[in-house]
């Protein structure tokens, strides 16, 4: 008997709910306080999440098969450094010029 090929939309639903769940076991199991807002963002991302199955409707703002938004996924990045007790993630230095050196 042949299997169905892996929905890779489900897929990636799966593992976002996952990694929103672990989030915040992590920050319960350390006692790390998260801000309103963070569990806020972590509630109601689940809940788009099992609704619709994507937490986010603009095509721009991610991959045709992604879960989560990039901003969205940068959050959660955040909010489990945080939760593990880990300085910030670091960032990207904005694009531009660099100073001019030796004057």
């Amino acid at each position: 008997m042949k299997r169905a090929p892996p929905d890779r939309k489900e897929a990636a639903k799966r593992a976002a709910l996952n990694a929103l769940k672990r989030a915040r076991r992590q920050a319960d199991r350390t006692g790390v306080k998260l801000s309103d807002w963070e569990g806020e963002f972590l509630g109601s991302v689940e809940d788009r999440l099992k609704t619709y199955g994507r937490a986010f409707g603009d095509p721009e703002k991610g991959g045709a098969g992604e879960a989560l938004s990039v901003m969205q996924h940068m959050k959660l990045k955040e909010i489990s450094s945080k939760a593990k007790g880990e300085k910030k993630p670091m960032t990207r230095k904005p694009f531009g010029r660099k100073a001019p050196k030796g004057d």
